[in-house]
């Protein structure tokens, strides 16, 4: 099972030094992959309460909360680590021109080597969507269209494509990708969800409330990717941890509960707990240390 560190957005501030400093660390301590949350805009709490049925009123991030825009910062990212996957955790995809992330993400993939991963997934932000111009209500079937789309504009040199929400006449992207196509993972927990990563993804983020529910959801994906003619354990499957709260033995406890789930990679997370840059280091190494030996031993 693959390790990885949750990039915090929240905290890490605006220095590149500050960032170039934390990623390196992430690659010098041995870490697989670094995966990056995703958010284009913020807004007032109150939007929430008054643009939705029943009333959103606890959004999880707000216009106070920080994000740096993830493809400026990977092209960042990859002249300053030398083996380390970068991976969106996730991407909103639906509210993006699709050939746009194709060529952003070709570019990332170039830049790195072909170290991309790329995490989409829907979003809850309905405000977000309405400011850059797009549909909240039929991003499930736009992200579908747009999957295939991205696929084919890093595999085929010349495209031809005419679907609901693209309409591609003999064109493509250069640089193309190193990896053809670079890796797909979908997000989500809903039961559309599941079958759309059963037919589309390379990968899968479970984002349930509990591994009890995580259990039950990899059986059902598992099931309907046999119905689509594709191999199960073809599937990544990338679960996530706090690595700021709880203790060693619960850090690896949850490392062994995931393998045994069939878990590719695990991220450990400390956004969100106020710390500063260099405890985020201190505290990503001592989940490492421990998550390690405890896999290695299968026991906390």
């Amino acid at each position: 099972m693959k390790l990885g560190v949750v990039f915090p957005q929240l905290e890490i501030g605006n220095d590149p030094a500050v960032i170039r400093d934390f990623v390196q660390a992430v690659e010098g301590a041995g870490f697989d992959f670094l995966s990056i949350f995703d958010h284009v805009l913020g807004a007032n709490p109150n939007r929430f309460a008054e643009g939705s049925t029943p009333p959103f009123t606890a959004p999880p991030y707000t216009i106070e909360d920080p994000f740096h825009e993830v493809f400026v910062l990977f092209g960042y990212l990859a002249g300053l680590t030398q083996r380390l996957e970068l991976a969106t955790g996730i991407l909103i995809l639906p509210q993006r021109q699709t050939a746009l992330v194709a060529k952003q993400a070709a570019a990332v993939d170039v830049l790195t080597g072909g170290r991309l991963r790329l995490g989409v997934a829907l979003g809850w932000n309905f405000t977000e969507y309405e400011a850059l111009g797009a549909d909240f209500h039929t991003r499930g079937r736009r992200m579908s269209e747009q999957i295939t789309v991205l696929r084919r504009l890093w595999t085929e040199p010349e495209v031809t494509f005419k679907g609901r929400w693209h309409d591609i006449d003999r064109m493509g992207i250069r640089p193309m990708p190193v990896q053809r196509p670079i890796p797909i993972w979908i997000g989500g927990g809903a039961e559309a969800v599941l079958k759309r990563v059963a037919r589309l993804a390379d990968g899968w983020f479970p984002q349930l409330r509990s591994t009890d529910d995580a259990g039950a959801a990899i059986e059902r994906v598992r099931g309907y990717m046999r119905e689509a003619g594709r191999d199960p354990a073809s599937l990544g499957i990338q679960a996530g941890g706090r690595a700021s709260s709880g203790n060693p033995d619960a850090w690896v406890q949850r490392a062994l509960t995931w393998r045994d789930l069939g878990a590719t990679h695990l991220s450990a997370s400390t956004m969100g707990a106020g710390l500063t840059p260099q405890q985020h280091i201190e505290v990503m190494l001592r989940w490492k240390a421990a998550v390690d030996a405890g896999l290695q031993r299968g026991s906390p």
